[in-house]
């Protein structure tokens, strides 16, 4: 009993004291920790100590009740009894003007944020989760603040995904210390709390726990999460900064699988069956016609040869042929045609002075044109429409914000293997920094910067320094010029780069600390470490480090292998002076670059002069190669025109002097057509001066080696004069050269539909250079040959015309050339066993043609168009390896939109209360999958910077409330007043009148430490305002694209970019457009598979249908023509398969050149075909390739094949792909389908003789001894 009443005892008292010490805790928690501000910080200047003060709440002065309202509304009630006076309550809100500024877009991330400081600075019960450690004198030095964990989490989850609009990252990077993905609630508040920010002026030591520790209850408050909205009305926050309140993350469509059968390639499945099933039919018909033939042997002309057949042309009535009325009309359109040519060819050869210089004056006056005459280089003009969507854009965009700036940059690596590790202190992980990050690599590339910085160049007479052309967003404020370089977060000094702060132990903060900080905070203007350095760039705006940085693994910048230094300058539209300054610093530049040498650096550069500079260059190193590549060709017609009988008659027999005529002529051609349309204003191109010359001679040489070689096979008739049987032979032959000049000309002038200036200019300048060779040739070198044959007849020498050789007898003797073809070449080919052969080997090459004509990649590798031993080759491959953003983007908003109204506001915007599908937030969605949508970060937002900016709550908008002028945060004066009434409606977004009264003012204000919103370096040129400041007119929000290499990604970027623009405007309901530099130039290759196709097609039906009438009207022999160049066409994407030659305007230029010279191999064949009186088909093939085979060869194929082989020599990367390869290719399919195919299909399917040409043909010879040999 006594034991129990003892321990009844015990309990109780123990129960008392318990009682006790929670009275005591809880009068305790009525109690204040500190109130009023007392003496100076000694750890951060102009912050001072709270005082301590233990006693109960003291009611807040009237003059400070708006304050506490604007900072702590829950503390706004009966008489504001709180543990702060109105000096701590405007020093807090000091403190926390760039939180405010950043983070009041999410109201719920604010008001968390908010809380947590209130309830540190004044709340009534602060002795309840804080505990003053230490205090000198009056002075509260060092607390210890119990948070809730809760509590912590939730604001840290409410504000983690809250952006920065003007730097494209998350507010938190600029708040935490760190990157945001490093960012976490406790090492936030520990950040924010930290003496070291600039900001505290006494170490505050946060406590995390749920639970009381120690006595200690953690402040615990009510947090709001980022979806809800606020008691005072505020919306939830927007999408942008708060992923929870957005839908489904965006998935980008499933990549298309690519079409197969089997496992294998559908194409290549098809055109294999297809193939075979060809060969079965074709090879089962060839078997069985072979069997007919056998047991019946019939020609299938004998009814037009038996004389005794009253339906044969051998019939004894001449007067009967069973002609019809088709085949009639042939001859007789023919016939005119003849006799047109003949009576022109005699009088040509009659009067050839007449002729001749009537063909030197006309050409003179052509040629004169070229005083006139204009190259552009400029790779806008050359690859971009004047009516494109591209050009159009770019045009607006720069009449609006000005050109996009010029760049120089360099990527800098090291040959040094070793890095180093740094090791936090106190404590903390080795950080690893690779060799391009340790000091006196840093400390030389920083010498290499100042030097660039230091260069003057020379232009007129002035001298001209970087800062004349440079980007300097502050100026006039601050004239630095934008350098973004990580050498720039220490100021581009060596003296900052070298300061440390440690003792004679330990390092406690250098470089390397300065380093982390600021590539995860590069718009901070004071780090946290020991050393206080600014982050931001001299120039006033922050360097990021995907910039500056290049070669490292996701954001572990440390790991960086590469430094990138970019000088963006000034671009000019119309002022020719100031961008030729741009020019000569950039030439000063290059030349001071290529003479550098450190050996510790590895350096590639370019300038935004450097790829026109180094195609310039390249043009004038390979214009050796093409004159040799033209003396070759020349030299060989000269030599190869002439037939020599025999050695005694060698200079007689010779036509040296009639090739070199014959060439001037061609090129004569050139020139005229390059004089007229300079007359026209039309500038040149470097594809026309390198193509052209290239095409006519083929053309042109051609003609001239059919023209030659048939006179020279021609037999005199009796009584006929030299004028006269030129004049027949031209009769005979000027048809087919009329039907293959006319049929190219045609072709070409619809190739200068294209919508591609490259391709435009090509065709006109080529379809009136082979027009204008056509018409000389038929005039000029006709009469040239007259002269010459009557030099021959009269024995006198080759060029040396006054010495004439004594008379003797020859033999006339057929050419090798044309015995071989006859005897050897044409009976071997149409041989009854080789041709299924032949048909098998090219059906099967179409076959494999179109199998990968899908297959042929689009675009240009910008590295072929440089020479081989180009400096700008090493900068592509460094920014291909190392860098990993690409070119800004802009998605500009056309002038129109009223910005003065909420809804359009919301239209546009990414904060609270924005739409959801609104323009930034469609962009920033799209940054979420950035794999697909090549768009790397969320838009820098204007507006949404402006609503931050002009906030009441917010120290930044101010005015002189004396003249009404904008007054910075930084000036300290009675006269600045805040721009709009801490009112309901004074914290709205402005509209109406004030939206544009203030946004001039955000427009020109400079960031600073007490306002990080100002506009003036990021938006100055994003926004056109309208005169006198009345409205907005067209604006933009920048975004970047990810790393783009080659063509496909720069398509794919500019497809995506426009489907994304396209979106905006379908909901914003106004005009918005994607543009980035490089667009314009990859606008072509959206709709070069359709150009092509049409360009293509276009040019086969115009040779369709010159050469059906020009043939008489033989569809039949048209359609075989057409077949026979659409498989050359279709057989050069096979080759440009396996040659890796893409698809671009160059490629698309020789495709339409090769459709013309396919002519040349194929016209003069069919139209001998046509006209020839032999038995059957295959002799009619044998005999048109035997007589045109010759000339064709000699005239096409080994002309240019001399030419093209010299090409291989070029260093230009892009003379080697595009002309030696494709050049080469279109000869050698050319003469393979001419020479080999297209009489074997002649012999197969071509169609019967034209009974009206054969009868009128045995009338015009009836009487004569001529043996008919259809040589034309």
């Amino acid at each position: 009993m006594g034991f129990l009443s003892g321990r009844s005892i015990f309990y109780t008292v123990f129960f008392v004291i318990l009682l006790s010490e929670g009275h005591f805790r809880w009068v305790e928690a009525q109690h204040c920790v500190w109130h009023g501000e007392c003496g100076e910080s000694e750890k951060v200047p102009g912050k001072k100590y709270n005082c301590n003060y233990t006693g109960p709440p003291i009611p807040l002065d009237r003059d400070a009740y708006e304050l506490v309202t604007d900072l702590c509304p829950g503390y706004d009630y009966g008489n504001r009894s709180l543990c702060c006076d109105a000096a701590q309550l405007r020093t807090l809100k000091a403190s926390l003007q760039l939180p405010y500024q950043f983070l009041s877009r999410c109201p719920a991330c604010y008001f968390n944020l908010m809380t947590l400081f209130c309830e540190l600075t004044c709340s009534s019960h602060q002795s309840q989760f804080m505990n003053a450690t230490k205090i000198n004198g009056r002075n509260v030095v060092e607390v210890q603040y119990y948070i809730g964990q809760t509590f912590a989490n939730a604001m840290y989850n409410a504000c983690k995904d809250v952006q920065a609009p003007s730097s494209n990252v998350k507010a938190l990077s600029l708040l935490c210390g760190k990157d945001a993905k490093d960012c976490n609630a406790t090492n936030w508040i520990q950040y924010m709390f930290d003496i070291n920010n600039g900001q505290t002026p006494f170490p505050i030591i946060p406590i995390f726990s749920d639970a009381p520790v120690s006595g200690y209850t953690p402040m615990n408050n009510k947090t709001y999460a980022c979806t809800e909205g606020l008691e005072d009305g505020s919306g939830p926050c927007s999408c942008q900064d708060c992923t929870k309140a957005c839908g489904p993350k965006p998935v980008p469509p499933p990549v298309p699988q690519p079409w197969t059968i089997f496992g294998v390639d559908a194409m290549t499945v098809i055109m294999w069956i297809s193939y075979m099933a060809f060969l079965l039919i074709f090879m089962g018909a060839v078997l069985g016609a072979w069997c007919y033939r056998k047991r019946r042997i019939m020609s299938e002309y004998g009814p037009i040869q038996d004389s005794n057949d009253p339906r044969s042309l051998n019939s004894d009535d001449s007067d009967q042929v069973n002609a019809s009325c088709g085949e009639t009309l042939g001859e007789r359109f023919e016939n005119a045609l003849r006799i047109l040519f003949s009576s022109w060819g005699s009088f040509c050869v009659r009067h050839p002075t007449l002729v001749i210089l009537s063909s030197l004056v006309l050409v003179g006056a052509s040629a004169g044109g070229l005083a006139y005459m204009r190259i552009t280089t400029d790779p806008v003009e050359l690859w971009s429409s004047p009516t494109s969507q591209a050009r159009q854009e770019k045009n607006y965009f720069d009449s609006h914000f000005g050109p996009f700036f010029r760049t120089v940059q360099l990527i800098i690596t090291t040959p040094l293997s070793t890095g180093s590790v740094y090791s936090p202190y106190p404590a903390g992980l080795d950080v690893p920094f690779t060799a391009i990050l340790g000091k006196d690599i840093l400390h030389q590339v920083l010498d290499l910067q100042l030097h660039i910085e230091d260069l003057v160049a020379i232009y007129e007479g002035q001298n001209v320094t970087l800062k004349d052309i440079c980007v300097a967003p502050l100026a006039p404020y601050n004239d630095n010029c934008t350098i973004l370089s990580i050498l720039n977060y220490f100021q581009n000094s060596h003296s900052v780069l070298d300061h440390s702060i440690g003792d004679e132990f330990f390092v406690f903060a250098d470089y390397h600390s300065h380093f982390l900080y600021c590539v995860s905070a590069p718009a901070s203007l004071n780090d946290t470490t020991l050393l206080h350095d600014p982050c931001l760039g001299t120039f006033g705006g922050p360097v990021f480090p995907w910039l500056a940085l290049g070669g490292y693994d996701e954001t572990n910048y440390n790991n960086a292998t590469a430094l990138v230094i970019t000088f963006p300058l000034n671009n000019y539209l119309n002022d020719s002076v100031r961008l030729g300054k741009a020019l000569a610093w950039e030439k000063e530049f290059i030349k001071f670059m290529k003479n550098f040498r450190n050996p510790n650096l590895t350096i590639a550069f370019s300038a935004e002069r450097s790829i026109e500079d180094e195609i310039n260059r390249e043009s004038n190193s390979d214009i050796s190669t093409i004159v040799l590549s033209y003396v070759i060709m020349f030299v060989y017609v000269s030599l190869a025109l002439g037939h020599i009988h025999s050695c005694r008659r060698v200079m007689v027999d010779s036509k040296i002097s009639l090739g070199v005529a014959g060439i001037l002529i061609v090129l004569s051609s050139v020139a005229a057509s390059l004089g007229i349309f300079s007359y026209a204003g039309i500038p040149l191109t470097l594809i026309v001066i390198e193509v052209i010359p290239f095409l006519v001679l083929a053309v042109g040489v051609d003609n001239i080696f059919i023209i030659v070689q048939t006179y020279q096979r021609d037999e005199r008739m009796p009584q006929e004069e030299l004028h006269q049987q030129i004049g027949r032979i031209l009769g005979d032959i000027a048809p087919s050269l009329f039907l293959s000049s006319f049929a190219e000309t045609l072709a070409f002038f619809l190739g200068a539909l294209s919508n591609m200036p490259a391709v435009r200019t090509f065709s006109l300048f080529a379809a009136l250079a082979v027009f204008i060779d056509f018409l000389l040739q038929i005039s000029c070198f006709v009469s040239l040959l007259g002269l010459d044959a009557k030099r021959q007849e009269s024995n006198r020498f080759d060029v040396v015309c006054c010495v004439t050789l004594p008379e003797g007898q020859e033999t006339k003797t057929d050419g090798f050339f044309f015995w071989f073809f006859k005897k050897v070449y044409a009976p071997f080919i149409l041989k009854e066993w080789v041709r299924p052969i032949v048909v098998a080997v090219f059906v099967g090459m179409l076959s494999f043609s179109i199998a990968v004509v899908n297959k042929v990649e689009v675009g240009l590798d910008q590295k072929l168009s440089m020479p081989d031993d180009s400096y700008v080759l090493d900068y592509f491959k460094s920014m291909s390896k190392y860098l990993h953003t690409g070119a800004p983007v802009y998605f500009v908003v056309e002038d129109g939109l009223n910005y003065s109204s909420t809804e359009d506001q919301n239209v546009v915007c990414g904060g609270v209360g924005c739409n959801n599908n609104s323009l930034v937030q469609q962009v920033y969605e799209a940054s979420l999958i950035s794999n697909y949508t090549t768009i790397a970060t969320t838009p820098s937002s204007w507006l949404d910077d402006y609503f931050d900016w002009v906030k009441p709550q917010s120290t930044c908008c101010r005015y002189y409330n004396t003249t009404g002028a904008f007054c910075n945060a930084s000036v300290v004066n009675a006269s600045c007043v805040g721009c709009r009434p801490m009112t309901p409606s004074g914290k709205e977004r402005p509209v109406g009148e004030d939206f544009m009264r203030f946004l001039p003012m955000f427009l020109s204000d400079n960031p600073n430490p007490k306002c990080g919103k100002g506009g003036h370096a990021a938006y100055a040129s994003a926004v056109d305002l309208y005169p006198n400041n009345t409205g907005v007119g067209a604006s933009y929000f920048m975004s970047y694209h990810t790393i783009l290499k080659e063509s496909p990604d720069f398509i794919n970027a500019l497809k995506n970019a426009r489907t994304l623009a396209n979106s905006i405007s379908q909901v914003t309901n106004h005009k918005v457009f994607a543009y980035s530099v490089f667009y314009v130039f990859y606008e072509q290759y959206l709709t070069i598979v359709y150009d092509t196709a049409l360009n293509l097609s276009l040019s086969l039906a115009a040779i369709f249908v010159v050469t059906a009438v020009l043939l008489g009207f033989e569809l039949w022999l048209a359609v075989i023509v057409s077949i026979t160049i659409a498989m050359i066409l279709v057989n050069m994407f096979g080759v440009m398969w396996l040659w890796d030659i893409s698809l671009n305007a160059v490629s698309l230029v020789n495709l339409v050149m090769s459709c013309g010279i396919s002519v040349e191999f194929c016209s003069h064949i069919v139209r001998a075909f046509s006209i020839s009186m032999k038995k059957n088909r295959v002799e009619r093939a044998e005999e048109a390739l035997a007589h045109m085979g010759s000339s064709v060869f000699r005239g096409i194929t080994l002309t240019k094949f001399g030419g093209i082989l010299i090409l291989a020599l070029s260093k230009s990367q892009i003379f080697q792909v595009f002309y030696f390869r494709m050049y080469l290719a279109i000869i050698l399919l050319g003469a393979t389908h001419g020479l080999i195919f297209l009489p074997v299909l002649l012999s197969y399917i071509g169609p019967s003789v034209n009974k009206a040409k054969v009868f009128a043909a045995n009338q015009r010879y009836a009487g004569t001894e001529k043996e008919r040999l259809l040589n034309y």
